[in-house]
């Protein structure tokens, strides 16, 4: 790897090298050494990229003299500058990963290729929906921050035009560092394709983090729905501008606000209980013991009937209370005229 270093090649221009490194064909050690004819002609990634002119994507594999296998690119005067030095790993016939000798030099691959540009960069999300967002961005020291991360990976949530536009006027309140700030907090200094964000759930940084002010995000999918949850919002992915690595740009239904600027809205107290009134007649009646079974102690709601009532409990006690006594007065007689005879009872009646 220290020769295609040392050739100072353009980060696109790598990108198509390591292309060429990549079969679209499952070749293991004894694949290698069993080519049928002793040589095979494999597809690769630079070639299924449409950018290889002819058939400059293919590599040439051929079975050499003492069990050697040679390795070319196709378009490189037949010469085959790699050989075969092993298997790493091996899972058939889905992938292998074997070690060859150096680089597969290729001047078609080596060549200068074009890369995004600022131009590109704005324009795309101008042109697609974006326009608020790209001129506020043009008009930032932002601006240069996304620029300069482009070559080594780049992703942009850009958030569509009414809905930045209803933002603009929180952002104009912000300091000249806060309003960098939220524009860098769009952007993640690497590239993530669509699919690599589904499968990369969890925190995310972005060009505004700098040591202790952390500003970063959770990315999150629930299927096919990718959101960006910030401690004061959730945005949800709603289209792709662009997807070409080193560069994407995806469109987001909200502005992501960073904590360390905007402060989440308070949780609302809740509700206190309603209290019994206690003059309702209602509440009275709910919390009124409920009726006896027995009429005959069930209380009369007229105070002229209690009373009567009450007198004439009083007068039948006092008529039992004499009965009893007169009772009592005729057997004291009774014995006392057995007592006697009846001389003495004469005279003692007399």
């Amino acid at each position: 790897m220290a020769d295609l270093l040392a050739k100072g090649l353009s980060i696109y221009a790598i990108k198509n090298v390591l292309s060429l490194h990549v079969l679209l064909d499952y070749f293991g050690a004894k694949k290698l050494h069993q080519i049928t004819n002793g040589t095979a002609l494999a597809a690769t990634m630079f070639q299924a990229t449409g950018s290889a002119p002819g058939s400059s994507g293919f590599v040439n594999i051929t079975d050499l003299r003492g069990g050697k296998v040679g390795f070319g690119a196709e378009e490189n005067g037949g010469k085959l500058e790699a050989t075969f030095v092993k298997s790493l790993d091996e899972i058939p016939y889905n992938i292998s990963v074997i070690q060859i000798s150096k680089i597969l030099p290729s001047p078609e691959a080596e060549a200068p290729a074009p890369g995004p540009s600022k131009m590109n960069l704005t324009a795309l999300m101008s042109a697609h929906g974006c326009k608020v967002f790209a001129d506020t961005l043009l008009a930032s020291d932002a601006e240069k921050t996304f620029e300069d991360t482009v070559d080594g990976g780049l992703t942009v949530f850009c958030p569509m035009d009414d809905v930045f536009k209803n933002f603009l006027p929180k952002y104009k309140n912000l300091t000249v560092d806060g309003k960098q700030s939220v524009l860098e907090y769009h952007g993640v200094p690497v590239y993530q394709s669509l699919a690599m964000l589904k499968s990369n759930n969890g925190l995310m940084n972005t060009l505004a983090t700098d040591g202790a002010n952390k500003y970063d995000f959770t990315v999150q999918n629930d299927g096919e729905e990718v959101t960006l949850k910030t401690k004061i919002v959730t945005a949800k992915i709603t289209g792709t501008l662009i997807d070409e690595q080193p560069l994407a740009i995806f469109t987001i239904d909200k502005v992501l606000l960073p904590k360390e600027l905007f402060k989440a809205a308070p949780t609302p107290a809740p509700a206190p209980a309603p209290e019994a009134v206690a003059d309702s007649p209602k509440s009275a009646k709910k919390s009124s013991p409920p009726e006896p079974d027995s009429p005959a102690e069930a209380p009369s709601d007229d105070p002229a009937d209690q009373t009567a009532d009450s007198n004439g409990a009083v007068s039948f006690k006092c008529g039992i209370f004499v009965t009893a006594a007169l009772s009592l007065w005729l057997a004291f007689l009774l014995l006392i005229m057995l007592s006697f005879d009846n001389e003495r009872i004469i005279n003692y009646i007399v």
